[in-house]
């Protein structure tokens, strides 16, 4: 057993995404299909990592960073939200947020469906769609736990977690083949010789440039900081209620609230560039932790029937993106750059979802309304629909008789 300590963890994460980049870089298929390179880097020493455990080597590391980062990533994300563009993109918004809610009843009915012709537990059809799919580790966690104690379903946490690792790693694998495919038919767009190039905001192009100070960026870290405080204290405070929210939600929200009542009042215009640093590196270490950590082996530990209906999943989720996102969102470049970050949160996580996106960003040119769109609905809305959506389901008869 190797146990890496805080800090032996902190180094490998900078390693995995070093490594990430020089993959990328150097292996053609990698560049072509748009792979992050958290994803990258993470997955080959997921790989190792497996490889030694068959040698009774295993390493573990100290992931208590690992929420701090997330909850930073989110409150950027707030911190960026400017509630006079969000106004400008209320329509779209509100046309992909139906896009989500359809993909939720469809993964729902894909996974009992399967589940009961594969002579299995409806409930854990339920337990292979938009509860883990879409909600991830922590909504998968939680309706485990509920499986169990109200439905007596054995096993519900282990196949939870099993299927939302599944999903972080299919998530960050299909969203930039399926956006490569759908670019091909699409004009991108371009900027002639007598445009200035603009400079990206927030989240689009993570390797370009931006001029910032020390000054600015303390002021950054101090509103960051101040989102996660009070972002805590808020999750605490409906904790138990009928509202109650997942603490990133809750950051985010703080987040978007301390932006734009500053702005408002004319005491402080937050700094984008400075904002979008702090909120790619907290990112970047993020998924680097969350992938180099993962348990492949639970993997490799799902029963076949189990691992049939994610791999249909993931194909749904796919064909879903190309065939339905990428239409109703308007077909063009925007849409494509849509359809990648809907693969991410659609089967992963909101971080996985970004990342898509910027890989494919990085390579083609920016999108606004893609990086405007998919944090406030795969951040904010996901985890309330996604709730309504399931308890609907189980309220059907179907399930009352279970």
């Amino acid at each position: 057993m190797i146990e890496l300590d805080f800090y032996g963890t902190l180094v490998a994460a900078s390693l995995v995404l070093l490594l990430g980049r020089g993959l990328v870089a150097r292996v053609g298929f990698l560049r072509s299909y748009n792979i992050p390179e958290p994803v990258a880097g993470g997955l080959v020493v997921a790989v190792l990592l497996l490889i030694l455990r068959t040698v009774d080597i295993e390493v573990r590391f100290d992931t208590s960073l690992q929420t701090p980062l997330m909850l930073a990533f989110f409150a950027t994300i707030g911190l960026s939200a400017d509630l006079a563009s969000l106004k400008k993109g209320g329509r779209i918004v509100g046309i992909f947020l139906l896009a989500v809610i359809g993909l939720l009843v469809v993964q729902n009915a894909m996974g009992i469906g399967l589940a009961t012709l594969l002579g299995l537990d409806p409930l854990m059809g339920l337990l292979t769609g938009s509860i883990t799919l879409a909600g991830g580790h922590g909504t998968g966690a939680a309706w485990g736990a509920v499986f169990i104690e109200k439905y007596g379903l054995a096993s519900a946490s282990e196949l939870a977690l099993a299927s939302a690792t599944f999903g972080l790693v299919l998530g960050g694998l299909i969203g930039g083949p399926v956006a490569r495919l759908l670019i091909k038919r699409v004009q991108v767009p371009g900027c002639s010789p007598q445009q200035a190039p603009r400079l990206p905001k927030g989240f689009e192009q993570p390797n370009k440039e931006r001029s910032i100070t020390p000054f600015s960026f303390v002021e950054t870290l101090a509103l960051i900081a101040v989102s996660l405080l009070a972002g805590n204290l808020l999750n605490g405070l409906l904790h138990g209620t009928a509202f109650e929210l997942p603490t990133f939600v809750c950051v985010l929200f703080v987040g978007v609230v301390l932006r734009n009542s500053l702005s408002a009042l004319g005491l402080y215009q937050v700094f984008e560039r400075e904002v979008s640093v702090l909120g790619n590196v907290s990112l970047s270490l993020f998924l680097a932790i969350a992938l180099m950590s993962l348990k492949l082996w639970d993997l490799a530990a799902l029963a076949l029937p189990i691992f049939i209906i994610l791999a249909v999943q993931a194909l749904v989720m796919a064909l879903f993106a190309i065939f339905v996102t990428f239409r109703v969102m308007g077909s063009n470049y925007d849409a494509a750059v849509l359809a990648a970050g809907h693969c991410g949160f659609g089967l992963g996580a909101t971080p996985t979802a970004i990342a898509n996106m910027q890989a494919v960003t990085q390579r083609y040119g920016p999108s606004q309304i893609a990086f405007l769109v998919v944090p406030m609905v795969g951040a904010f809305f996901i985890d309330i629909v996604n709730v309504i959506v399931i308890k609907l389901y189980l309220a059907l008869p179907f399930f009352a008789a279970v």
